[in-house]
């Protein structure tokens, strides 16, 4: 079963020096972009991450330093990409938890301001959990019959993520072809950021979700506690969490002139 699109969608997949979002790089990334008429373009870069790879990431990727000494950084390749995607919907394996977040402190890092704004996200990994609580390698064996050859290259994992994608359409016919459907079902928690540092209570109000003030809505610390928006600037927070928070803040003291 095709898709049905109202605007671009872009599957795409990770490899990285490690799992940590506000410390760990990219060191591959492979963009699957599909069009609403069914056109599609595919793009796959090596990145120099800037930082040694450890040998545990590389044993799973392949890639080590030596093989992308000569690549360029995700800043130079940064622009590039920004313009690929950010006319499109988001779609990944395991993307919400992970690809998303790390892709988004990257651009930013970058000095792309990267926001989800009017796109929404499917989660593919998300789906196949729900129905079936397997593997990338085992969805593409169920779905789609087929073994995933270089399994953790990322441009294999996005293609079979689009095909798997497909797939599960023809398999469920509770799944609506739709993307804002599908990112509604693989949605696991509403957040504020991407990390889940900031939640949305029951009345789609900002909360904080860890902490001493877990549960407490971010306007009524950030007026109770003025200090605790310092604190978490200048810790080991994810860029785009401190860049939601920094939103909040400044709406609140706009409602207050």
């Amino acid at each position: 079963m095709e898709l049905k699109l109202n605007k671009p969608i872009c599957f795409f997949d990770l490899e990285t020096t490690g799992t940590d979002v506000a410390r760990d790089r990219i060191v591959e990334i492979s963009v699957l972009k599909v069009y609403p008429n069914g056109n599609k373009e595919s793009r796959t870069w090596l990145v120099n991450p800037e930082m040694p790879i450890p040998p545990a990431s590389s044993a799973i990727h392949g890639i080590t330093d030596d093989k992308v000494a000569n690549e360029p950084t995700f800043k130079e390749l940064s622009k590039t990409i920004y313009a690929m995607i950010k006319d499109s919907d988001l779609a990944g394996y395991n993307s919400d938890r992970f690809d998303i977040p790390l892709l988004a402190e990257e651009l930013l890092r970058a000095d792309v301001d990267f926001d989800l704004g009017n796109r929404v996200t499917v989660d593919v990994q998300t789906i196949f959990h729900k129905m079936e609580k397997r593997t990338l390698e085992a969805a593409y064996k169920f779905y789609c019959d087929k073994t995933l050859k270089d399994a953790h290259s990322a441009e294999a994992d996005t293609e079979a993520t689009y095909e798997v994608l497909k797939a599960q359409l023809d398999r469920y016919d509770e799944l609506e072809n739709d993307i804002k459907f599908l990112a509604d079902f693989t949605t696991r928690k509403r957040t504020a950021d991407f990390a889940g540092f900031i939640i949305y209570n029951e009345q789609k109000e900002e909360c904080f979700s860890f902490g001493k003030h877990k549960g407490k809505r971010v306007e009524e610390v950030l007026d109770e506690e003025p200090g605790y928006f310092g604190w978490i600037l200048n810790a080991d927070f994810p860029l785009y969490t401190k860049k939601v928070l920094t939103a909040i803040k400044l709406r609140r003291l706009n409602t207050k002139l």
